[in-house]
């Protein structure tokens, strides 16, 4: 034997071993995996159980996102796993990368993890690496104490004399109504888009952004950017490392250049820090009939929490996100709806000139004694849920209730670590959750804001803003926003139109779903009626929804 190769042969041994443990390791973490499903439960049913790796349950869901088609994979997932034995196909679970998830839209299995097990679930630091960029420290992301904290001392600033000061509102209303006025067919998909930036730019910072008349806004174009590409992070999923990120960041970066000098200068003013922590609460809990500052902010009620720069500029960057998306989508949605509905429009205007009037602004009571502004915003969110995808990880070793065992309706074991992703879109479309409506009941994909008059959805078949102790903190915020929104258009405008074309109905090639019997099934209806819906973090049309306003 030469020298050269009496040389490589310890190289090579060395290789030998460290292959051998690798999988010795990998074999015994999986072994160990296994024991603790079975001791919590069991398996739900597998998504194409011959592909270890989930190769072609990640292609496949790619290919399904980039045609906007995430529910009808999810839909025809569950059909393709439903049997005569199986009792509950609202669960499966498939590997990708090595890693299990489950994915349901079982709403048992919800209300574990939102409430009934809620320490056994959390955000999870694969969520906090994933959003860790956009959101960094924020309530958004935490876990445990630091979430509990962190809820405790926000959860005063959306207090009701909080919500209740609509001056905000108004301004921004104000700049909205000129430009949809002279029978204009406007994009509303973007006018809300812009409404909802410059409205939360106001509330959180007192920044008057302006958006509305400025189209060359880069922190705009910024924003938009920035919610594609961590759409792109969260759906490549163990994958998203590959997605380029330094554009990303560069926008990151124009978002913080946009707070700081007003995050500095709020420092600067507030001073140093008080040792109590309760200023938030002193300021508003109390005496209702106290003297309002004269302009509220965000960022004055989180400088009574902390002087932390980091804690300021993540909240706000949260806040600026999370307020603009909800109140933007649900807005666009809502008036392609009414457009479509003439009748809707004729009650709800009804409605508004019997409680409030035509010319007068709207008080915080008149919004909540308007009903038809709740039924009309309930139907939206519950078609339209802002969020129709979310996830949480197992924080130890647990289970589902429902999912599992030869029938699923058994326990599902969910060892620490695993990602379960449950859907609130199909969750709302779930025919089960209507089995007690007679047969006069609305057809559940189909916009009827009337059906809440004498209907009350079954707890947790209905989650726009999800549920138990991490329900959204700015949940009456938005609704008030929004029904500000549609009283003050509402006073001026009698009818809508919908302009046809681009994104109208059918926007999805209609073949391909799988059935239980031969006819269309709910979620097959609801998606062939709708304008295209984005696949992204928010259920965002895909097009432009163009509108007509007609006094």
């Amino acid at each position: 034997m030469s020298p050269l190769s009496d040389e490589k042969h310890p190289i090579g041994c060395l290789f030998l071993v460290l292959f051998a443990v690798t999988v010795l390791r990998s074999l015994w973490l999986r072994l160990n995996e296994e024991l603790k499903i079975r001791r919590h439960g069991g398996h739900s049913p597998k998504m194409w159980p011959w592909d270890p790796f989930g190769l072609f349950f990640t292609y496949s869901i790619t290919a399904h996102a980039q045609r906007d088609e995430n529910i009808k994979f999810m839909w025809n997932s569950l059909r393709a796993l439903a049997n005569d034995r199986n009792k509950n196909p609202q669960t499966y679970e498939v590997r990708m990368v090595g890693r299990r998830y489950i994915m349901t839209a079982d709403q048992e299995n919800v209300k574990a993890m939102l409430a009934v097990q809620f320490d056994d679930f959390g955000k999870g630091p694969r969520f906090r690496r994933d959003w860790g960029d956009l959101m960094g420290r924020s309530i958004f992301v935490s876990d445990g104490r630091r979430w509990h904290d962190a809820r405790q001392r926000l959860r005063p600033m959306f207090a009701r004399q909080r919500i209740g000061d609509l001056q905000c509102f108004e301004r921004h209303v104000q700049a909205l109504l000129p430009l949809v006025d002279g029978e204009k067919t406007v994009d509303v998909k973007n006018l809300f888009s812009r409404f909802a930036m410059d409205a939360a730019a106001d509330f959180s910072m007192g920044i008057e952004l302006d958006s509305l008349h400025n189209k060359n806004s880069d922190y705009f174009d910024a924003q938009e950017r920035v919610r594609h590409t961590q759409s792109l992070i969260e759906r490549a999923g163990p994958l998203n490392w590959l997605i380029p990120r330094s554009r990303f960041k560069a926008d990151l970066d124009i978002i913080d250049k946009f707070m700081e000098p007003t995050l500095m200068k709020a420092l600067e003013e507030a001073g140093p820090e008080k040792t109590s922590s309760t200023g938030a609460d002193d300021h508003f809990l109390g005496d209702s009939s106290a003297e309002p500052r004269k302009k509220y902010t965000f960022v004055q009620e989180c400088l009574e929490v902390s002087r932390d720069p980091q804690f300021l500029r993540d909240e706000i960057r949260t806040i600026l996100i999370a307020g603009r998306d909800t109140t933007a989508t649900t807005l666009a949605w809502c008036f392609y709806e009414l457009a479509c509905h003439p009748e809707v429009v004729r009650d709800l205007r009804r409605e508004i000139q019997a409680g409030v009037g035509l010319e007068k602004e709207p008080t915080y009571e008149d919004l909540k004694n308007i009903k038809m502004l709740s039924h009309v915003l309930n139907e939206t969110l519950r078609i339209y849920p802002v969020a129709p995808f979310n996830v949480r990880a197992a924080l130890k070793d647990t289970s589902l209730p429902r999912g599992g065992g030869p029938d699923g309706d058994g326990p599902v074991g969910v060892p620490a670590g695993t990602t379960v992703v449950y859907s609130t879109h199909l969750l709302h479309l779930n025919p089960d959750a209507y089995s007690d409506c007679g047969p006069d009941f609305p057809p559940l994909h189909e916009f009827h804001p009337r059906r809440w008059q004498h209907w009350t959805p079954k707890p947790w078949s209905y989650i726009p803003f999800h549920g138990g102790p991490r329900i959204c903190l700015g949940q009456q915020f938005a609704l008030m926003e929004m029904s500000y929104v549609l009283v003050r258009v509402f006073q001026r405008y009698s009818r809508l139109e919908v302009a046809k074309g681009l994104g109208s109905p059918p926007a999805y090639d209609t073949r391909g779903w799988l059935r239980r019997a031969q006819r269309p099934e709910v979620a097959e209806l609801y998606v062939n009626s709708k304008p295209r819906m984005a696949s992204e973090i928010t259920l965002a049309p895909r097009h432009p929804v163009h509108v007509t306003f007609f006094r």
